[in-house]
C-alpha cells in the first residue's frame, strides 16, 4: 500500500494553497516521487475563503485529466464557526471527504470555547470529525491533554507532517510528539500549501513516527488509516 495524503491544499487559485495550475502540478509531481498515490484536496471552507462544493468539483475533475496516474478526493478544511456548523448539519454532503462520514475540522485560534459540544452536535449529525494539526494551536500547545479528551469522545486527530520533523518550531514538533507517544493521533498528513516551503511530502514524518512508535504504527498513520477515510470504514485507534 503506498501513502495517502488526507490533508492537502492542493486546488489552484480557491484559498491560500496553490495559487496556479503550475504550482498543483508541481506539488502533485513531489508527492508522486514521495511515495503518495491519492491526495484528498482540502480547501478552507472559513470566513474568508467561502466553499464551493460544486465548483471545486470541477478543480478536481481537471486535476484527474492533467494527473491520471494519481488519484484525488475532496474534502474540506472545515472552520468551526456557527455559520459553517449549522449549514454542515443540514448538508453534511457538502463538506465530508468524498461520499464519507469524515470530516476535517479546524479550531479558532484563540479558543476552545464550546469544541466539545459542537463535536458531540457533528456526530450527531453522522459525521466523524477529525480534528487538524492540534499540535499548532496555541492554546493546545498549553494544554495538550485536551486533545485526549477530544479523543475520547470520538474524535480522531490528524498531525502535520513538517510539525513532526521541525519545521513549525520546537515547541508543535514537543506537542506531536507527546500526542503520538499518548497513542491520541490516527493520521499524519502534509497539509501542504505549495511546492517550495509547505511541501507535500509524507515520507520524512513516516521514519520519525517510526522512531517515536514503532514501524507498524507509523504505516498506520499515513497508509492504513487515510486508507480507512477514504473507503469510509473504520479507523484504527
Amino acid at each position: 500500500m503506498s501513502m495517502i495524503d488526507v490533508h492537502c491544499h492542493l486546488l489552484p487559485g480557491v484559498d491560500d494553497g496553490s495559487k496556479d495550475w503550475e504550482t498543483t502540478l508541481e506539488m502533485c509531481q513531489m508527492a508522486r516521487a514521495d511515495g503518495v498515490s491519492h491526495i484528498v484536496c482540502s480547501p478552507h471552507a472559513n470566513y474568508q475563503y467561502p466553499y464551493n462544493r460544486e465548483s471545486h468539483q470541477q478543480l478536481i475533475e481537471e486535476l484527474r485529466r492533467r494527473v491520471p496516474d494519481m488519484e484525488f478526493s475532496l474534502g474540506c478544511d472545515f472552520h468551526l464557526s456557527y455559520e459553517n456548523v449549522d449549514d454542515a448539519i443540514a448538508h453534511p454532503e457538502r463538506y465530508v471527504i468524498g461520499r464519507t462520514n469524515y470530516l476535517l475540522i479546524e479550531l479558532s485560534d484563540f479558543s476552545l470555547f464550546n469544541v466539545g459540544n459542537t463535536i458531540f452536535e457533528l456526530q450527531r449529525a453522522g459525521m466523524r470529525p477529525i480534528l487538524t494539526h492540534p499540535e499548532r494551536y496555541p492554546h493546545l500547545q498549553r494544554r495538550p491533554e485536551a486533545v485526549g479528551e477530544f479523543f475520547r469522545q470520538g474524535c480522531l486527530v490528524q498531525i502535520t507532517a513538517n510539525s513532526l520533523t521541525g519545521s513549525w518550531g520546537r515547541t508543535a514538533q514537543k506537542v506531536a510528539v507527546t500526542l503520538l507517544k499518548n497513542s491520541w493521533v490516527q493520521m499524519i498528513a502534509s497539509d501542504a500549501h505549495s511546492s517550495t516551503r509547505r511541501v507535500p511530502i509524507l515520507s520524512e514524518a513516516r521514519q520519525a513516527a517510526a522512531a517515536i512508535v514503532g514501524e507498524e504504527a507509523a504505516t498506520r498513520l499515513v497508509e492504513t488509516n487515510p486508507a480507512a477515510v477514504i473507503n469510509n470504514e473504520a479507523v484504527m485507534l
